[in-house]
């Protein structure tokens, strides 16, 4: 599943927020990792970013805080077995702190920020409670955005099946 760029590209408000961040050569990588088989991780992680912000925005919350978080909270680059290798624990527990190291690499993150991060895989690891709305906000949307992603794909594909079988049952019956 492809995230319109066009959508958060032409937001200018969002874009003040993230402008830094997405000409960060290290970041711009994230686009070379498939991610939820579907889609890359640069793209996942500006859809989380995206819809995090719209939400944080509409409930009046840190919105900068969200969709930069929202925006870095997958920065690794590391495979599934590369994490596993480095014998810390599982991915969904090792990779937020990673990607929280790399992003205090290229920006300097607020308490908030760094909660993100740390904590959106909350209720698939054990990294502890989120302590703000807005993280529980980027938590949710990862999720959603996840099962979105591969999803989709999928339903596309058994649409596809579908029809061809029903034009096959209709090409019987005429």
């Amino acid at each position: 599943m492809e995230f319109v760029q066009s959508i958060w590209e032409h937001d200018q408000e969002y874009m003040a927020l993230i402008g830094d961040l997405i000409r960060n050569e290290e970041l711009l990588k994230l686009d070379t990792i498939t991610h939820h088989h579907y889609t890359t991780r640069l793209t996942h992680s500006l859809f989380v970013s995206y819809v995090s912000y719209k939400l944080a925005k509409k409930f009046k919350l840190n919105v900068r805080a969200v969709a930069r978080a929202g925006l870095l909270h997958d920065f690794f680059h590391e495979g599934r077995e590369e994490i596993a290798a480095m014998d810390q624990g599982s991915h969904n527990c090792v990779h937020p702190k990673i990607a929280v190291e790399n992003a205090a690499k290229i920006t300097p993150l607020t308490d908030l920020e760094r909660d993100i991060i740390l904590k959106h895989m909350f209720l698939c690891s054990t990294v502890g409670l989120p302590r703000y709305k807005e993280s529980m906000i980027v938590t949710c949307v990862d999720k959603y955005c996840a099962i979105s992603e591969v999803s989709k794909p999928l339903r596309q594909k058994t649409r596809i099946k579908i029809s061809n079988w029903m034009a096959k049952v209709r090409l019987v019956h005429a």
